[in-house]
């Protein structure tokens, strides 16, 4: 199916936007500020409604920095983006050396002062940071991003990172992508520097070279009369280091899993490409990665490591290259506008005429743009196949409503669970497959992120999702206790639970909850708020049964636990009115095991009145 047409992009509107302002320039002037002043290792200004906050690259000497391993990323301060983790999934892991480097300033209370006051004060935040300092502006603005929702505060905040190195894995990429944040982050990398490339070979790789470089470049940035000293890079170092990144770029492009692997950090948020004819800016992390590997092929060792220190340039020319746009001549450019911007992308690069890697770019460009507009229209595609799928949906619905007002009175979820092999039943166990097979499909295209990063938080989704998961979790229930798979496998709570079910759980929990759901309801539900409710049932069913079989006391204490616990839980339900009318009906699972409850206590009361102190107190509640 032909791609989505519209040419906007995310990365387009923010490309123009830097180009546009002074601040990029703004926020280089203010990474220079930051090195030219002592302790605490940044600065802050206000100038107007906008606050900047800008970290200084002072030397880094501690080890770890260099060689630090990656390690979890702290579920405290940045809760919101463990919240997007699914199960399964790696987990969220930084580069260890980074965030101590973060905690150092974080800990600092003139730090959380001065964000404290610009937060009051401004309606947005600039947080910038050059080379390593990139990445403590960017483990900033992911903790100022998170302390913002938290109270849920209006300002908007833009981090704009100068040649950082990458900070984490893909876990991290994409918990950020799910968030919404990813618009956030803008990484200005100029054409060929070496550091925000480095990270793809091993850290293990860069061991005996990375002291140096990070040496190198900080006396070349605070102490400009060093660089013709012999603290010089040897050509070797360059060359060595130059090589092993464009190898490992190499690789990982072609889809090697082994070097994939070995390379644990991964591109976030939109990237900022600069050379000397312009700047182009993408948002696609797989695009990203082949841009940095075209880019760095077309300079040299020596290029690598000097262009690490001409961010002053580049940001003085974005706005002059912007005001003078470009050079073509009306004749030059394609008729297709799509293929007019590929092409003004493309001279923009500084690759143009350099074949065959001008071919590969300008693939690059269009993978970046194709990819960056499909989610919409999986999405629009997704809206169709729901409204197709609606009459299974409607069938059960149906079903539900036969079993209700039947005579024997069973209720919904009963007359499933006893079902025979009815043409009426086989087809709604059919539609009940069906749903679940479409609702598995929608989880696994978010996953992969072919849909909007907000999806799970669309109020048509949620509602879908937990409808369908109150219409058809219980027959789920039915099923797994019809064909006996609680003996072999467990109860379902905790061994048959479909993982759809516990991600929609999240979604539901995580919605903004209107002012109409906290009112008390004057009638049952059209269906049981808690969809796992007759589970419940089952294992309380099955501990009324245990009590009367059990003579140790200790787990008579434990089943009369949970027992009372279950009947706390389900009159609370009934009482608020949270239950479908199945629930309550003559002869279902659960008015049949309240009846054998009351029926047990009574037989209990009556043997304790006949036998004095055989039976303990504490035993019959």
């Amino acid at each position: 199916m032909e791609t989505e047409g519209s040419s906007f992009e995310t990365s387009e509107v923010l490309a123009t936007f830097l180009a546009s302002t002074p601040l990029v320039c703004e926020s280089w002037r203010l990474c220079n500020l930051a090195n030219t002043t002592p302790n605490p290792g940044f600065v802050t200004e206000q100038i107007g409604s906008i606050g900047y906050v800008g970290f200084s690259n002072m030397e880094i000497s501690e080890p770890d920095v260099c060689y630090g391993n990656m390690v979890a990323l702290d579920n405290q301060l940045f809760s919101p983006l463990h919240r997007q983790i699914n199960e399964g999934e790696e987990p969220i892991l930084v580069h260890g050396g980074f965030l101590h480097l973060f905690f150092s300033i974080y800990g600092c209370p003139y730090f959380q002062t001065q964000m404290e006051e610009l937060v009051k004060n401004s309606k947005s935040i600039v947080i910038t940071g050059h080379s390593i300092r990139g990445t403590t502006a960017s483990l900033s603005t992911l903790w100022l991003l998170s302390y913002l929702q938290f109270i849920s505060s209006p300002s908007s905040v833009l981090c704009i990172t100068f040649g950082s190195p990458l900070l984490g894995n893909e876990s991290l990429s994409r918990a950020i992508l799910r968030e919404r944040w990813d618009g956030n982050f803008c990484h200005v990398v100029a054409k060929y520097d070496i550091m925000p490339r480095l990270f793809f070979t091993p850290i293990s790789q860069l061991s005996p070279q990375l002291p140096f470089l990070l040496k190198y470049w900080h006396l070349s940035l605070t102490s400009p009369e060093y660089r013709n000293l012999a603290l010089q890079l040897h050509d070797d170092t360059k060359a060595e280091v130059y090589r092993s990144v464009l190898t490992y770029l190499e690789v990982l492009l072609q889809g090697d899993e082994a070097t994939a692997t070995s390379s644990l950090f991964w591109p976030f948020g939109s990237y900022f490409f600069c050379s000397e004819e312009g700047a182009i800016c993408m948002d696609n992390a797989s695009s990203v990665i082949k841009m940095m590997y075209l880019m760095l092929t077309m300079g040299s060792p020596s290029c690598s490591v000097e262009d690490h220190l001409r961010y002053g340039d580049y940001a003085g020319r974005v706005s002059f290259q912007f005001l003078n746009r470009r050079n073509f001549m009306p004749g030059d450019l394609p008729e297709s506008c799509y293929e007019a911007g590929i092409a003004l992308a493309l001279q923009s690069s500084g690759i143009a005429s350099q074949e065959p890697i001008s071919k590969q770019a300008k693939d690059c460009l269009k993978m970046a743009r194709r990819m960056g507009r499909t989610s919409n229209l999986n999405l629009a595609n997704l809206a169709i196949k729901l409204s197709k799928i609606n009459p299974y949906r409607a069938e059960i619905e149906w079903y539900k409503a036969c079993c209700d007002e039947s005579d024997d009175q069973m209720g919904y979820y009963d007359s499933f669970k006893l079902r025979g092999t009815s043409k009426r039943d086989s087809k709604v166990n059919m539609n009940r497959i069906k749903l679940g097979g479409f609702w598995d499909n929608v989880i696994k295209m978010l996953e992969n992120n072919h849909l909007p990063h907000d999806f799970h938080r669309r109020a048509k989704w949620v509602n879908a999702s937990q409808f369908y998961k109150l219409l058809v979790e219980p027959l789920d229930i039915a099923d797994y206790y019809h064909n006996g798979m609680h003996r072999s496998r467990g109860h379902y709570m905790q061994h048959g639970r479909e993982r759809r079910y516990k991600i929609f759980d999240r979604w539901w929990k995580e919605r903004r909850v209107t002012e109409e759901e906290n009112h008390n309801r004057r009638k049952l539900a059209s269906l049981t708020q808690d969809s796992c409710f007759w589970a419940r049932v089952e294992e309380a069913k099955e501990c009324l049964d245990k009590v009367r079989r059990e003579s140790d006391r200790g787990m008579l204490d434990l089943l009369w636990k949970n027992i009372d616990e279950f009947e706390r839980y389900a009159t609370e339900l009934v009482e608020r009115k949270q239950v479908s009318i199945d629930v309550l009906a003559k002869n279902s699972s659960y008015v049949m095991w309240v009846e054998e409850l009351k029926e047990l206590r009574s037989q209990l009361m009556q043997f304790s009145v006949q036998f004095p102190g055989i039976v303990d107190a504490e035993v019959v509640p």
